[in-house]
């Protein structure tokens, strides 16, 4: 089955067929319609609809009881670019409505899913119902050497939608696998532009987490008016999210942002990765220590929900539906104690590859980069240089050397090759000899 069909036939949000559906209260969706009118260059029920995200007949349900309320009104115009639609204008108090609800909140735009109902969505197309299998962890993977046993290893891990932790020393691909596992989801899944609980709005698609899955329409009708009979347009078919941080990770960015000059939510990091996965790469890097940093996700990842809180203090629980994935150039038992290390569910340590896997990434990292292999200059690299480092092979050296000595080469006004002394230029590079610097 096609990925895209199976995430919109298998667990799309039911569409929305009376405005009681949105389960959302009268005056909010009156209030997001007429901020939204008021801030967007809509007149028509058709754009109008596509703003807020609303079927066309809910759309024009809003307008007619804008209207009676003396809140809306007709133009009087017909908008020929807009099959003969007519066009529709705030009054001087659905304006005055308007302002006093942007005073409130500046949130405008697409109709929030009440938080409840998210909840069950998230259940639908959880990330512990993903079934992968070794071919696709596999065919993610395809272009990186893989230390051997490693998938053996990671496919449980990820399969179970539990935490990982990737450990091992630097340079030897943990980013990569982290970002490979992401890649080996494949399907899709539906993301409300926003939540509502308490009356308040928290925006939760993000652009840069979530990527848009374009859909394919008929060429009669409006993809609005198409997508409105399949299922709940207030949300987006997105692929599963991927949230990755390194060094900049910090408490805050797992709690609710609140912008107090709009006086609207934005959603946390964690949340913003609910159905996918959350990559922590180089951790131990951050300027909170690895073990608060892995103490405020212990109940996340044991019960399955977060605990968010309002500016009001009120708190709430959100669903934690996330594959955690955690990288570190660190040995566990150097930052974390017993206790945090048994609630990581999954610990796999990736090392760096041996000579015959070093030679393998070098070839098709040279032929990739076109620089011809000299079995002399081989050579010369493991039997004089790598000796130096107690032959301590990394997956970063290939791209490092061969990226230097094409720098040379360039420079030098020579075609790209390999030679003895271009691997001493390259190598001075790869490694800082230790010295007291006399000041």
């Amino acid at each position: 089955m096609n990925m895209q069909t199976g995430a919109v036939e298998g667990f799309a949000p039911p569409p929305l067929r009376s405005l009681k559906d949105t389960r959302l209260t009268v005056v909010m969706m009156r209030d997001i319609l007429l901020k939204t009118v008021f801030r967007k260059n809509v007149e028509t029920a058709t754009e109008i609809g596509q703003a807020i995200c609303l079927p066309l007949p809910l759309t024009q349900q809003l307008i007619d009881m804008a209207r009676e309320m003396g809140l809306m009104q007709a133009t009087g115009t017909l908008h020929a670019t807009s099959s003969n639609e007519m066009g529709f204008q705030l009054t001087d108090t659905g304006k005055a409505r308007a302002l006093d609800a942007l005073s409130q909140s500046e949130y405008y735009g697409a109709m929030p899913v009440p938080l409840e109902d998210y909840k069950t969505q998230t259940k639908r197309q959880s990330v512990k119902n993903v079934q992968l299998t070794r071919e696709r962890l596999l065919g993610s993977m395809g272009h990186l050497i893989l230390p051997d046993g490693l998938i053996d290893q990671l496919g449980p891990a990820v399969g179970s939608g539990r935490s990982v932790l990737m450990y091992g020393p630097p340079g030897n691909g943990k980013s990569s696998i982290a970002e490979g596992i992401r890649a080996a989801m494949g399907d899709n899944i539906y993301i409300p532009q926003a939540v509502t609980y308490a009356g308040q709005v928290i925006t939760l698609y993000d652009p840069i987490v979530h990527t848009l899955v374009e859909e394919k329409h008929d060429t009669a009708g409006s993809p609005l008016r198409k997508a409105s009979a399949r299922y709940d347009t207030r949300y987006l078919l997105c692929t599963r999210p991927t949230v990755m941080t390194g060094g900049e990770l910090n408490l805050s960015m797992l709690d609710l942002n609140y912008n107090a000059v709009s006086r609207t939510y934005q959603a946390s990091l964690q949340l913003k990765s609910t159905g996918g996965v959350f990559i922590v790469d180089d951790l131990g890097r951050q300027e909170e220590p690895p073990q608060a940093l892995i103490n405020r996700w212990i109940v996340p990842m044991e019960m399955g929900y977060d605990i968010l809180a309002l500016q009001s203090g009120e708190k709430f629980e959100v669903p934690f539906d996330t594959l955690v994935v955690f990288s570190t150039n660190f040995h566990p038992n150097k930052i974390f104690d017993q206790a945090a290390l048994r609630r990581i569910f999954f610990k796999v340590k990736i090392d760096g590859p041996t000579q015959d896997q070093f030679l393998k990434i070098l070839a098709m990292v040279a032929k990739k980069k076109k620089v011809p292999l000299d079995e002399k200059s081989l050579l010369h690299l493991l039997k004089v240089k790598y000796p130096t480092i107690q032959n301590v092979f990394a997956n970063y050296h290939a791209n490092f050397l061969l990226d230097q000595i094409i720098a040379i080469c360039e420079f030098e006004g020579i075609p790209y090759q390999m030679r003895p002394d271009l691997i001493d230029r390259a190598w001075q590079n790869l490694y800082v000899d230790e010295e007291d610097i006399v000041h």
